[in-house]
This record gives C-alpha cells, sequence and structure tokens, in this order.
C-alpha cells in the first residue's frame, strides 16, 4: 500500500468497490479501496441480491438499468461469477388503483427507453410463477431483465476488474480518521500509518454515519431491520424445468425468488425496526440480528397465502439483518459544500440494483466534473442541515421502509418530519382553509379549501380538489390571487466583483439597477444548471438577489461556491427573507392602494418600497401569466404583510391561492418549471431556455452550448384527456412510433383543456402535429398547439 493515492474508497462493499471500477474504467488508476475487514463485511454479504426494474424515479431507474447491463460485463472483464440468474420479474397488483398505478408505470418504462417490459393477465402471471396464488390478482407487469445474482460474487467481481485495471483493494484497513491538507486529505488508519488522497469517496454503508463525522457533517441516514426467510426444498419446484420468476407482490409487502430447489421470501413490514441509529459498531461485520417473526407475522400470512407451497414446508434459514436509508430511500451520492475532495456513495439500500449506477454517476462526477445522466434524484443536495434531526430522520427513514410497498398517490401528502419549517403566516393561512405540501422541508400551500371537513382523496386521476383549484385559478385570471412564496429561494450576491462574477456564471445578460431579469445557469459542460432571475436593486450596483427553487438551495449554493472569487459574497436568504405575491388584472389597484407612492414599475422591474407598515423588495412579475408583483419582506413582517395586502383587496376579488392553481396557470403559458422540463440533463437548446442567452459574452458553458442544434425540443400539447391528466414521464407517440416524452401536465382550468408540456423529436415539433400519449396506462389522442394557449402576446403580463 503507497502512502499517496488520488482516490481512496472507504468501504469495501458493492458501492465502494462500483466507484472504485468505474474510476479505474475512466483512466484514473491511482486509486485505492480500504475495508476495515474483509469484502462485504456489512450489508452486501447477507442481502437477497435482487435486481429490478421499478423505481418511482425514472432517472434512478435508468441507472438501474445500467447496472443491470453491467452485471454480465464485470464477470468477464474480471473472471469472477456474479451468480447471474436472470429469472425475469413480475410485480403485481391486487386492487383497482394499482392496476391503474402498474399500467402507467409500464408505460413510464416506455418513455424512458426499458422496452423488456410488458403486462401480463392474472392466468399469464401464473403460468409465470407457478408456485404462486393468483387470487385476487388484477394483473401484472412482466420485465424480462430481472432476476438475483450471488452478493458476494457480484462484490469480488467489481473489486477484481478494478484490480485488472489498475486499481487496488486493501482488506483489513480501518479508517479511523480524516484530516482535511491543501492537497486533499489525510486517511488516518488504525494499523498502517497515514494516507494521503486528493479525494475521499464515504462508500461505508452502515458506518457512512461515522465516516461522514470524522469529516464534519452529518449525513441524514439511518440502519433499518429486514427480514428475509429461506424454505427448505418445495416439491414443485423440483417438478419444473425452469426457475421461478422475481417476484414482487405489492398487496402483500413481499418479493420472492428461487433459492435452489426453495424460495427466498423477503418481506418489507409495516412495523418496522430501526438499529443502530448511529451507525454500526465498528467490529460488526457478519452478524445478524435475531430473527422476529411475531413482528412481522401479519405480512408472513400474507405471504405464506399467496405462495401455498410454504405452508407445507419449513423455514431453512432466517435473515435479519441491516441496511442503510436515507429519508427518501433513494441513495445520497455526490461532493459535500465546503469539502472540496470529500465525496458520498452511501444510503444506497439497494446496492445491487443501484450500485453500478452510483458508481458510474460519482466516477464521472469527479473526473469529469459532473455525471452523464440528471441525478438530483440521489444528489446529497437534495437535504438541507434540517434532515440532519434525528427524529426527522427516524420518522422519515422509518415511514419509506413501511411503504416501500404502499401504494402512495401523486397527490397525498405524508406526515413523517413534518410539520416543521413553517412561513409565519402558516397558522393565519391553515386558518383560512389552507392545505399543505412540503418543498425542502417547508410546508407550502397547495390550495385552500371551503370547509374545514374537506379532506381530499389520494387518487391517480383528479381529485376532489379539482373544482376548488379551479376556482383559484379564475379568481387569479379575473381579479386578483395572492399566493404565498416563501417557498422561494434567495440569494443575495455582494461586493466589488459581484457583478463580474454574476456575467460569468449567468448566460444571461445582467439587467441594469431597478430591473430583472431570467437568467440561464449552465454548467460547463453547457448543460442547464438552473433557472433563475436575477434583480439589481436599484441604487446599489453590487447587491443582486438570485431567486429560485426553495427545494434547489443547497445544490445551487454548493456550484455558488464551487464557482466561487474574491471580493464576492453569496448569502443564502431564503428563510429571511419571505414573501406573497399579487398576481390578476386586479394586482396593480390593490397594491397601489398600500402604496405611499406610485407603483409605476415596468414589466421585469424591481425596486425597494415601503408596503403597508413593512420595507419590501417588489419585483413585477409573475409565473401565472398575468400583471404580478412579487413581495419580499424580513420573516417577522410576513403575517402584517398578508393582513395589509388582504385588507387592501376587499372589493377587488383578491383570494388567496396555492400553487397547484399556479401549476395549471404556469402551464397555460407554456412556463417550464426545473425538474420537468428543466433539469441538469438538458441543454439550453433543448428547452428552449437559449432565448434567453447572450452569446456575445464569455460565461461558464459557452463553448458547449454554442452552436447546438438540438434533435429534440420542449412542445406544448393539448390532450384528449378523460378524467385524468398527464403528469410526467409518459410516452408520446406518433403512428405507433415513440417520439418523445411528457414533462409535466395537468388541466388549464382557463381554456379549459387538458394540457401538457412534452420533448420530442425536433422533426415531430411541428405546429399542428397529431402525437398520441398514455395516461394512465390508457391511449389519448394529443396536438402539438403553440406556446401560451392562453394569452400568447402576454399583453396581461406586460401590460402598462
Amino acid at each position: 500500500m503507497k502512502s499517496h493515492y488520488r482516490v481512496v474508497v472507504i468501504g469495501g462493499g458493492v458501492v465502494g468497490t462500483s466507484v472504485l471500477y468505474h474510476l479505474a474504467k475512466m483512466g484514473w488508476t491511482d486509486v485505492a479501496l480500504l475495508e476495515r475487514k474483509v469484502l462485504t463485511a456489512g450489508s452486501s454479504w447477507h442481502a437477497a441480491g435482487g435486481f429490478h426494474a421499478l423505481n418511482a424515479d425514472p432517472n434512478i431507474a435508468q441507472l438501474q438499468a445500467y447496472t443491470i447491463d453491467l452485471l454480465s460485463e464485470i464477470e468477464k472483464e474480471s473472471g469472477q461469477s456474479v451468480g447471474m440468474h436472470m429469472t425475469g420479474g413480475l410485480t403485481l397488483a391486487g386492487t383497482p388503483d394499482r392496476w391503474d398505478w402498474l399500467q402507467s408505470a409500464y408505460r413510464t418504462f416506455q418513455a424512458i427507453g426499458i422496452d423488456d417490459v410488458r403486462l401480463v393477465t392474472p392466468e399469464e402471471a401464473g403460468a409465470l410463477c407457478p408456485i404462486m396464488s393468483t387470487e385476487g390478482i388484477l394483473g401484472g407487469m412482466w420485465a424480462d431483465r430481472e432476476g438475483y445474482v450471488d452478493t458476494t460474487g457480484t462484490v469480488h467481481a467489481y473489486a477484481g476488474a478494478a484490480k485488472k485495471r489498475g486499481a487496488e483493494v486493501h482488506e483489513g484497513v480501518k479508517v479511523e480518521a480524516l484530516r482535511r491538507v491543501a492537497e486533499g486529505w489525510d486517511v488516518v488508519t488504525k494499523d498502517h500509518g497515514t494516507i494521503r488522497a486528493e479525494h475521499v469517496v464515504n462508500a461505508a454503508g452502515l458506518w457512512a454515519k461515522q465516516v461522514g463525522r470524522m469529516a464534519g457533517i452529518e449525513l441524514p441516514v439511518s440502519p433499518l431491520n429486514h427480514h428475509y426467510l429461506i424454505s427448505d426444498t418445495i416439491p414443485e419446484l423440483e417438478e419444473i424445468d425452469f426457475e421461478v420468476p422475481m417476484t414482487v407482490d405489492l398487496e402483500g409487502f413481499t418479493y420472492m425468488r428461487q433459492d435452489q430447489k426453495g424460495i427466498l421470501l423477503g418481506i418489507y413490514e409495516i412495523d418496522h425496526q430501526h438499529w443502530m441509529e448511529d451507525g454500526a459498531p465498528w467490529d460488526y461485520g457478519f452478524e445478524l440480528q435475531q430473527e422476529d417473526p411475531d413482528r412481522i407475522e401479519k405480512e408472513l400470512i400474507l405471504g405464506f397465502e399467496r405462495y401455498p407451497a410454504l405452508q407445507e414446508v419449513g423455514v431453512k434459514t432466517w435473515v435479519n439483518g441491516a441496511f442503510t436509508f436515507a429519508p427518501d430511500g433513494n441513495p445520497l451520492v455526490g461532493p459535500i459544500q465546503g469539502l472540496p475532495g470529500y465525496w458520498c456513495a452511501c444510503g444506497v439500500m439497494a446496492g445491487f440494483l443501484q450500485g453500478g449506477g452510483v458508481g458510474k454517476s460519482l466516477a464521472e462526477w469527479i473526473v469529469e466534473g459532473e455525471p452523464e445522466a440528471d441525478v438530483f434524484g440521489m444528489d446529497v443536495a437534495r437535504f438541507g442541515r434540517f434532515a440532519e434531526n434525528k427524529r426527522f430522520i427516524r420518522e422519515t427513514t422509518g415511514q419509506f421502509y413501511t411503504r416501500r410497498f404502499v401504494m402512495t398517490y401523486p397527490n397525498e401528502q405524508l406526515p413523517a418530519g413534518r410539520p416543521l419549517k413553517m412561513a409565519p403566516a402558516h397558522d393565519a393561512m391553515t386558518a383560512a382553509g389552507a392545505r399543505w405540501g412540503v418543498s425542502y422541508g417547508l410546508e407550502v400551500p397547495l390550495y385552500f379549501a371551503p370547509s374545514p371537513e374537506f379532506e381530499e382523496k389520494p387518487t391517480l386521476k383528479r381529485s376532489n380538489a379539482f373544482d376548488i383549484v379551479a376556482e383559484e385559478c379564475r379568481a387569479t385570471r379575473e381579479a386578483a390571487g395572492l399566493l404565498d412564496i416563501s417557498a422561494f429561494s434567495r440569494f443575495e450576491v455582494t461586493g466589488p466583483n459581484a457583478g463580474a462574477w454574476l456575467d460569468r456564471i449567468m448566460a444571461s445578460k445582467l439587467p441594469a439597477p431597478g430591473r430583472a431579469r431570467l437568467a440561464p445557469m449552465l454548467s460547463p459542460q453547457g448543460k442547464l444548471k438552473g433557472d433563475l432571475t436575477v434583480f439589481c436593486w436599484p441604487g446599489e450596483p453590487e447587491r443582486f438577489w438570485i431567486t429560485g427553487s426553495y427545494y434547489l438551495r443547497a445544490w445551487h449554493m454548493r456550484w455558488f461556491h464551487d464557482q466561487m472569487q474574491d471580493g464576492v459574497h453569496v448569502a443564502d436568504i431564503s428563510d429571511e427573507m419571505v414573501g406573497f405575491s399579487v398576481q390578476g388584472p386586479n394586482a396593480k389597484e390593490i397594491v397601489q392602494r398600500v402604496l405611499e407612492r406610485d407603483l409605476d414599475l415596468p414589466f421585469m422591474g424591481c425596486a425597494e418600497m415601503d408596503v403597508g407598515l413593512t420595507r419590501a423588495h417588489v419585483g413585477r412579475l409573475s409565473v401565472s401569466g398575468e400583471r404580478g408583483y412579487e413581495i419580499s419582506v424580513p420573516a417577522m413582517e410576513h403575517v402584517a404583510l398578508r393582513r395589509t395586502l388582504l385588507e387592501a383587496g376587499q372589493g377587488l376579488g383578491l383570494r388567496e391561492i396555492g400553487f397547484q392553481a399556479l401549476l395549471s396557470l404556469r402551464l397555460e403559458k407554456s412556463f417550464g418549471i426545473w425538474s420537468a422540463e428543466f433539469t441538469q440533463g438538458y441543454t439550453p437548446a433543448e428547452t428552449g431556455m437559449d432565448r434567453w442567452i447572450d452569446w456575445t459574452k464569455a460565461f461558464v458553458g459557452k463553448g458547449a452550448a454554442e452552436g447546438v442544434n438540438p434533435s429534440r425540443r420542449i412542445v406544448t400539447m393539448e390532450i384528449d384527456a378523460d378524467g385524468a391528466d398527464a403528469s410526467g414521464f409518459e410516452p408520446i407517440w406518433r403512428d405507433g412510433e415513440k417520439v418523445g416524452f411528457v414533462t409535466s401536465g395537468g388541466f388549464g382550468h382557463t381554456i379549459g383543456k387538458s394540457l401538457a408540456m412534452g420533448m420530442v423529436q425536433a422533426d415531430h415539433s411541428d405546429i399542428g402535429t397529431a402525437l398520441q400519449t398514455h395516461i394512465v396506462g390508457q391511449a389519448r389522442e394529443a396536438i402539438v398547439i403553440p406556446p401560451s394557449p392562453y394569452d400568447p402576446e402576454g399583453r396581461a403580463m406586460r401590460g402598462a
């Protein structure tokens, strides 16, 4: 073992070895993996080893597909068998809503290019898995490339392939401390001295919490126990000449695969159990917890009913071992702001399914500066300091585990870790009927219910809140809507070089004093890094605000930090400055009533002014397409601002609205949003954001983005919908050929039509092109329409 390496990977499980392999594959051979005991000692050795196609995040599903393809490659490259059993897989639905959901998932797979899936009847499912009872099953989804691997063999295959490419693997090397130095990190080991590394990767699995603390960070992860059993030989399996498929019974909370001539039955129990929330003991490795069949009795009964043969044979082996979970069940991957060279690759509870994609993405990030795919769904920056709280971690990880096979509806609001952050006027808005969602720990109003008794019913289709949202849209278009905009991020940029710095990282022109401007931000590879708004406050030419999406706060702050230069200070003031927006044809009159001056702001103008008793930052812009004013004040003045505006709006039709109405209104204007029309996986030319770019200046990403002729484009479509609207990642077809996918959708309450935006091949993007899509699994006609079906000339928004 050397004293210096370019990268040291800490942790010898499936994720750590995958990261090592991908670094070496990309040409970084001066890399080493340190494992405190032996490879697989932790969670990897006792994992069930299953792999399947399904994931709620389509981007992560694509990385899972990559992992599945990779397994056979590392087997060949390493010469180590991974014990691949490509049995195919079944996912079962036992309720009408679940069947609708499974049909939607099938179409999502088609949208993202996973074509080896199909829907099956209960009879077909029974023939594919003859030891299964089909009682209560309405249908299923079959995937060709599902099955399981030998977990130990797979880890050794990753490690062996990495070593063949020049990487090093060192077992029996326990890391005890990490120290930042000018060249990177000193990795202090127990018996092998100190190793200098430019980069350190925390792939420590059950010990990720401790390895995080070595660098001064508190990662939002916690281990939970997970049961599976392996049965004795089942006679029926001896009589068939194929392996039964990997089978997931969503209503039964179980997954099943064959194990020799018995079966392995795994359970995601409702009554979950955390284990060693601060991380596993250092001497833990190949131990298990005592099985607890009483705690999982209900799920066991369902499993034994689904597979009746289990009632006739014994249990050969019980496994009750821990896996590490993040609050939403997805991995924690990427760099940590302020800790250059420290990388996370942990919280990967489905390591044999996701480990390949995690390793690939992190290696690209380290070597090339950013991953090829949009990996925000597993970026460690999707959580903030609020997620470090132990109770928050316990509640959210437990909720995810318990709901692993429980259906969650798009309009369903889950309770764990809530309410946590609330705008000051939260209680007053609640009294006014607000129903709440959550963004980055902050409660955000979805809509205002007409009575305390109203309860929205979870559904895949239009909900019973549909008419409430329609009324909020109508009020905004005809009079005025008042929206809490505390869930906008706000960054203040100051210093003698503030303007020059912003001019370099923003691709747009900078606004003049007293003006605001929409500002795309790009990565060096020419992909989007933000759809932001920059304000230049009058009288202070070197004081700017950047506003954007609240849930991207840590993600954007990390980027600003990475691009920092002398003479610039960036402060996240998102929780210090909050506010409301007033939008609609009566917005000007309402705001004018509480001013001591004429409201003479031009469109995209901004100024500081007294609004009632508050000193406010006011910008004239809106996402609804109506005349609008975004008014930001110190948090302690939020309640007063709301009261002032509501009083001013009396007699002018002002109504409080939520973000569901805003999403409908913005679709009618073809205004894209982040994580839908705009992501870090797209270029500005694909999304239309290039129209805001100033190509005459130098900016980050210019060379990669300039002159690109996109092969696909964002379009607006009218959908022939019936009781359900598109939401995202539905496939788009033209004459049976897949030509794109929906990025977002909903109902346009003003124009009375179902709308969607989508990314389609450029030669199918012309106005009037007839297309088709699937909504909740059902085929629907679509047509490309001109952008901004409401007020296409923008007169309402820009009017004097």
